[in-house]
């Protein structure tokens, strides 16, 4: 289990999405944080504040289970709960 826990690029150790999210709401929820990672950029070269966009890219994170508590430590209803309440943080229009 250890193994689906962790993934390593260039060497480094980072935590894995939860392998329980549905296809499409990992989708979804990557989407959100790619577009969130891009507002980031945008805002820090018009000099503006990328506060509201980081908030974005933290709650995709979340949602997809590679930041705040490990995947791996929550029932299944906390892990549906998690995404659940990530997609509503990351696109607030739906």
């Amino acid at each position: 289990m250890e193994e689906e826990r962790y993934i390593v690029i260039k060497g480094r150790r980072w935590r894995a999405s939860d392998p329980a999210l549905p296809e499409d709401v990992a989708a979804d929820l990557r989407k959100a944080l790619m577009a969130a990672r891009r507002e980031v950029g945008r805002l820090l070269r018009a000099g503006e504040d990328p506060a509201p966009a980081r908030a974005r890219v933290q709650a995709a994170k979340v949602a997809l289970g590679e930041r705040g508590t490990p995947w791996w430590e929550q029932s299944a209803e906390e892990r549906r709960a998690r995404w659940e309440a990530g997609l509503r943080a990351c696109r607030p229009d739906r």
